[in-house]
């Protein structure tokens, strides 16, 4: 059975239809899920292309319970940012290669995808239609998550005959409270992704087999866990949601997108843009002794943007590092959200404008 979208109601929600914000207490903003007035469906079946979709209330979905997304893990997901700038425009953060990562992770899990333009589009439609859900300029962003699933039932492990591509939205402040850093744990018994996986892909079934760590991990009172390569156990790979760096004098090395690590837009960005300031930024492997001899570590990620590491825990070793204003983290975060924002001319074209007059 085909998903079918049965609208919800919010505590959140207004019913007037020109206010220029939603009732939200924006200083309070933190990285949970607010709903929004609408998400964006579209369905098509397996072999064929996406070629119409549609806005629809925010709500639960009815799907089969024999589909590939419940029984199997086929499905996808993505995540990109809506900024709103000083003089109300609101920018939308490299869409473009969020949706050429969909359609690496839909090949290697044998699903239909949505094209480049379709997804821009996609996602351009939903942010207009949540536009009031958009923070004021300064007090955070609208999280935007895609979803390719496996939704037509199917009982054999088999591609689905049906997927549904669907967004929806939500207003969020930082990901991280700390306001000095983060405080890692270097998980050396448990692995995120192994070769030949699909560790280097936006899987959903990534992501539920690091919470037991990461939940470990915030019980002793660390911020996030890092994960070692499964190979070798000696080179780090990534955090449980994030991209991570370490900076040597005036190098910037960052493990590669070999397979079994994201290949972050974040990270993408954060490295050109070390490099536009003199840093000499290389993607290699990287052990846990370089890491525990770093001048400054940091993470990389949509939702987490730029985040010092304040410490790093491996057995009984400790380390601090540089945060602060003089930390490359800080200048690197500076540079990227003024991007964002809206603050500095983007010469770079990441930025994709939407008029909020529209829609």
């Amino acid at each position: 059975m085909a998903p079918s979208v049965q609208p919800s109601s919010s505590p959140l929600r207004t019913s007037e239809g020109d206010e220029k914000y939603a009732n939200v207490k924006w200083e309070e903003l933190g990285f949970s899920l607010i709903p929004t007035d609408c998400m964006y469906v579209a369905k098509c079946r397996q072999g064929e292309s996406f070629t119409e979709g549609k806005i629809v209330p925010y709500g639960d979905i009815s799907i089969s319970p024999c589909c590939p997304i419940l029984n199997y893990g086929q499905g996808l997901f993505e995540g990109l940012k809506a900024y709103r700038t000083e003089d109300d425009r609101i920018l939308i953060f490299r869409p473009h290669q969020n949706a050429l990562r969909m359609q690496d992770g839909a090949e290697r899990l044998c699903m239909s995808s949505p094209s480049v333009e379709f997804f821009v589009e996609a996602v351009k439609q939903t942010v207009l239609a949540n536009k009031k859900w958009v923070p004021p300029p300064g007090k955070g962003a609208l999280y935007i998550r895609p979803l390719l699933i496996g939704s037509g039932a199917i009982l054999g492990v088999a591609p689905a005959p049906e997927y549904t591509f669907l967004i929806y939205a939500s207003p969020v402040g930082d990901y991280h409270k700390a306001s000095s850093g983060l405080n890692l744990k270097v998980d050396h018994k448990s692995h995120r992704a192994h070769s030949g996986g699909t560790g280097g892909v936006k899987s959903c079934t990534n992501y539920s087999p690091v919470v037991k760590s990461l939940v470990e991990a915030k019980s002793s009172g660390f911020s996030d866990v890092l994960f070692l390569d499964a190979a070798t156990g000696r080179n780090i790979e990534e955090a449980s949601a994030c991209n991570i760096f370490i900076v040597k004098g005036n190098i910037v090395s960052t493990p590669p997108t070999s397979g079994t690590i994201l290949p972050g837009i974040t990270r993408k960005s954060i490295s050109e843009l070390a490099r536009d300031i003199g840093y000499q930024v290389q993607e290699r492997d990287v052990s846990v002794d370089e890491l525990l001899e770093a001048d400054e570590v940091f993470c990389t990620g949509t939702a987490v943007v730029v985040k010092a590491v304040e410490t790093v825990t491996f057995h009984d070793k400790k380390v601090k590092y540089r945060t602060g204003e003089e930390a490359l983290s800080k200048k690197l975060h500076s540079m990227l959200t003024s991007i964002q924002t809206g603050l500095v001319e983007d010469t770079k074209g990441w930025m994709v404008d939407i008029d909020p007059c529209q829609g």
